[in-house]
């Protein structure tokens, strides 16, 4: 039998096995080291999860957001949590920051029962929240938005708030001037104060809720190296998102909410985005959709010469001319403020043209009023979806709201309630619009079911041409297939499309022909083939011009 150490050949390791400040000691022999007794006691220590969620219930009326939802949130792990538009994501983290309460359920702060009834509850805990609509005051300072609402005595000492500010940013690579204003910085700058003020309130847990939605393609490379970075420090993330390509880039787990509830929870290293889409939605995605040869017609637009000004009467369209066919989806390329808004606001009759025509079917449309254009045949889904549509009315009523005129819905400016009912819940059918009914206000329901709702409403007029900006933005991977499938169908049909989207990946999966607006200017038209690529990318940095004799 082994003898016991003797007094002179121990001594004690005190080890904090996890981030919030608990430590243990221990008494073992001199031979070991701290990196093996660290080893040790981390094999041997349970050690509770920074947060546990167990049997979360909310419900709104007509539907439960979460449905008795378990969640368990490592120390010191970067946690995704993913699903479709209206899968409960942002419900379940406004009941852990505090905004919400639960219809049942408990939660545990790394292995405490705690009840939060507010974000003030949430902050003495050390959860702070990034919402993807930024919560900041756009006429004050940096400095001013990251120490609002906080209790430092009477006195405000800016200069030793802006020190520490200072101090973070650089920490974290968040740089930001702490003096400019709100309404002065980029979106990715005002999240990065977002993140600060968090920081500012020592949060070691943090919820970002689709962080990435607002941000450029820089921008979101700058992002993901600032968690990594916050992970490194020892802090907690949940990251909030339907951008499953960010799962695999960031995220040490995932867990997968469909309707409500937690249908899988895996290692991101020991799955793959195919997978993942599976879950979310509950079946196989197609990532690249046939498209099939186009039978190109006539052409339905003619856009020829057009220059248009900006809300600074600078220039905004420079001498624009291009035509879109029956039967086809005219792609249009470009970053973002290049143009592509003014754009879309001319030939819907929001803008007047400085110079130039618009001919749909052979009429001129050029600075005719909206309504004329609608009864010509223009149909438009905008880029921020609910310009579009009136978010207290129901359902039922915003799908009227462009042909209440007609008489099959009524006559003497009396709406026919049965005909209006009647039409909603046939275009609610054939569109699969997910909701509690016809009665439910359109604010109600998720992104993607929004976004159906509006096509069908603009496609129930059955027009010439449909104009689409950026139809996906902001789509989960099954919603984004659903809308990719209907401009398809809609093309085979023979309907004429105009496309506009930031997103190069859906301008080459849909599009037939590509043009590429940089500056205000078309750079050239292409097929949309995959060989064209390099070329289209050229363009929308400025670097190519093609001679017109080589637009197709």
């Amino acid at each position: 039998m082994a003898l016991p150490p003797s007094p002179m050949s121990v001594r004690s390791w005190r080890f904090r096995p996890h981030t919030n400040g608990r430590s243990c000691e221990a008494t073992v022999p001199a031979s070991v080291s701290a990196t093996a007794l660290a080893e040790g006691l981390m094999a041997s220590a349970s050690v509770p999860p920074a947060v546990l969620m167990r049997g979360i219930t909310k419900r709104f009326p007509g539907v439960v957001a979460n449905d008795r939802i378990d969640l368990e949130v490592k120390e010191g792990e970067i946690h995704a949590l993913l699903g479709e538009n209206g899968a409960g994501k942002t419900t379940l983290m406004n009941i852990l920051y505090g905004i919400y309460h639960p219809d049942e359920g408990e939660i545990r702060i790394r292995g405490r029962p705690v009840v939060i009834r507010s974000p003030q509850d949430a902050i003495r805990l050390g959860i702070g929240m990034i919402h993807q609509q930024f919560r900041l005051v756009p006429t004050h300072t940096v400095t001013e938005n990251v120490v609002l609402g906080m209790k430092r005595g009477i006195l405000f000492r800016e200069r030793e708030a802006r020190q520490q500010i200072e101090a973070l940013a650089k920490n974290y690579h968040l740089e930001v001037d702490p003096d400019a204003r709100i309404w002065q910085l980029s979106a990715g700058e005002q999240q990065r104060v977002e993140i600060l003020k968090a920081l500012y309130r020592q949060a070691q847990i943090l919820i970002l809720d689709e962080p990435t939605s607002m941000l450029t393609p820089g921008e979101i490379e700058d992002l993901l190296k600032t968690l990594h970075r916050m992970k490194e420090e020892g802090h907690t993330l949940i990251f909030i998102t339907h951008k499953l390509d960010e799962v695999t880039a960031i995220s040490d787990r995932v867990t997968v909410l469909r309707q409500g509830k937690v249908v899988a929870t895996l290692e991101t290293a020991k799955t793959n985005e195919r997978e993942l889409a599976q879950w979310m939605v509950g079946r196989e995605v197609l990532f690249r959709l046939n498209r099939q040869q186009a039978q190109v017609g006539e052409t339905v637009l003619r856009v020829e010469n057009l220059h248009v000004l900006n809300d600074k009467q600078l220039p905004a369209l420079k001498g624009v001319s291009f035509e879109v066919h029956r039967g086809e989806i005219l792609g249009i390329a470009g970053v973002a403020g290049n143009g592509q808004r003014e754009l879309v606001e001319t030939l819907i009759g929001l803008r007047p043209a400085v110079q130039g025509a618009i001919v749909l079917n052979g009429q001129s449309l050029t600075n005719l009023p909206p309504r004329a254009r609608i009864e010509a045949g223009i149909a438009c889904v905008p880029g921020e979806r609910m310009t579009a549509l009136v978010p207290g009315m129901s359902i039922a009523e915003n799908m009227v709201l462009k042909a209440y005129r007609q008489s099959a819905f009524g006559k003497s400016g009396l709406l026919d309630r049965r005909a209006v009912n009647d039409h909603a819940d046939r275009l609610i059918a054939e569109y699969a619009v997910i909701t509690p009914g016809r009665d439910t206000p359109v604010k109600l329901l998720s992104g993607g079911n929004i976004q159906r709702a509006l096509l069908a409403r603009e496609l129930s007029s059955q027009p010439s041409l449909l104009i689409v900006a950026s139809p996906t933005s902001g789509l989960d991977v099954g919603a984004t297939e659903t809308v990719w499938k209907i401009l398809l169908e809609q093309r085979q049909q023979g309907r004429a499309i105009l496309l506009i989207s930031e997103d190069l990946e859906e301008v080459m999966t849909l599009s037939d022909r590509v043009a590429v607006l940089y500056e205000g200017e078309i750079m050239g038209i292409v097929r949309g083939e995959e060989n064209n690529l390099e070329r289209i990318g050229l363009m929308m940095a400025g670097a190519l011009r093609l001679p017109r004799e080589e637009w197709v």
